[in-house]
């Protein structure tokens, strides 16, 4: 059984998926795109909005909840 990841560390791992995996996808699939002949510019902009949906897919798990209010910290309200 997986074992669920803290809230602090499902923050630092969203944070590194956004600083180095979003930038290197990008840079792939442009690479990608660009070893066929440029389609026209609606058919390139779904591609690029399909492969940035699949790319977004594994990570959803990791992505939620992320923005909430951590619910194991003590909140000092006073």
């Amino acid at each position: 059984m997986a074992r669920k990841l803290s809230i602090k560390a499902r923050r630092r791992l969203s944070l590194l998926i956004l600083l180095v995996g979003l930038p290197g996808y990008i840079v792939v699939a442009i690479t990608l795109v660009g070893l066929f002949d440029r389609p026209s510019i609606l058919v390139e902009l779904a591609i690029y909005v399909v492969l940035g949906i699949l790319w977004a897919l594994p990570f959803r798990r990791i992505f939620l909840g992320i923005g909430k209010a951590d619910p194991n910290e003590d909140r000092d309200d006073g």
